[in-house]
């Protein structure tokens, strides 16, 4: 852990764009109810193959224009050289700094229409030969590695890979056991990368969407939680209860430990995420003294 020590915190929230013009009012009013604990910045996620490119940028820019740095995430699977230069290019000149450039997933039914920049680490290396430095670029990090991933070695060069290309910064896929982060870190320190690695936090708000998510993505719900969360049934509220307590309790042994700063997954919802920053007392002068 001892590369994270030296990096300036942050602290910031993803959604994802809404599909509705009532999921568009709602997140208005989420994204003005986090704002007001002043994040460093925002992020929209992008859906597989581009397939939310439209609804992505409406949000990145309406959200930029209201004040709040926001960062896109950018794909490039399903992608073209040429679509990316435009979005880059469209950004840079709607002061957008920051970009979240993932390898991304193909929607069903594109085949092996993989695009032409195949991998995380050509796209962040593409978006430095074009823009240089005017991009903090963000990449993902795997603490319990990447379900596709070939071995946990080939995982952890992957990310070696990105950061050489270029990359600024990570974020990780979301965890609930933080032995796992610090052994990341540790593993890559071995490896000589060293740049900040922010943890992304998961509320717990839902028992079977949980589950559901975290088949996807290779999360890991250790046992004792889930036990306890089935033991609640359909009891929503100690369900949210006991989630509260058990992340509130991971980000403060994260803390203690000295990463730079928290990512959360709203999942545009406010409340979760704000129970557990309003449990953590994240003001801007102890966000940096914690």
């Amino acid at each position: 852990m001892k590369s994270q020590l030296q990096f300036k915190r942050r602290f910031s929230f993803e959604f994802f764009p809404p599909k509705t013009e009532d999921g568009k009012a709602k997140l208005q009013t989420v994204r003005d109810e986090l704002a007001r604990r002043k994040p460093d910045f925002f992020s929209v996620t992008y859906g597989a193959g581009g397939s939310t490119q439209e609804r992505t940028i409406d949000t990145v820019l309406n959200f930029q224009d209201q004040g709040i740095a926001t960062a896109p995430h950018l794909s490039c699977v399903g992608s073209t050289k040429e679509n990316i230069t435009q979005l880059l290019d469209m950004y840079k000149e709607r002061g957008v700094n920051r970009i979240v450039a993932l390898r991304g997933d193909l929607p069903s039914g594109m085949g092996g229409a993989a695009g032409e920049l195949k991998y995380a680490n050509e796209l962040v290396e593409f978006i430095r030969a074009h823009s240089g430095n005017h991009f903090n670029i963000e990449v993902a990090a795997y603490p319990e590695f990447h379900p596709q991933a070939p071995s946990a070695d080939a995982d952890l060069l992957n990310f070696k890979r990105k950061a050489e290309a270029g990359a600024s910064s990570a974020i990780t896929q979301y965890f609930f056991n933080a032995d796992s982060y610090f052994y990341f870190i540790d593993r890559i320190e071995a490896l000589g990368v060293s740049l900040p690695v922010v943890p992304g936090i998961m509320p717990i708000i839902n028992f079977n969407n949980l589950v559901r998510f975290s088949e996807m993505c290779g999360a890991e719900i250790p046992r004792w939680i889930k036990k306890q969360l089935e033991a609640y049934g359909d009891d929503t509220l100690s369900i949210q209860k006991f989630g509260e307590e058990v992340i509130t309790k991971m980000c403060e042994d994260l803390l203690k430990a000295g990463v730079p700063g928290l990512h959360f997954y709203t999942m545009n919802q406010a409340d979760p995420s704000l129970r557990v920053w309003d449990n953590l007392g994240l003001s801007e002068e102890e966000r940096i003294t914690f």
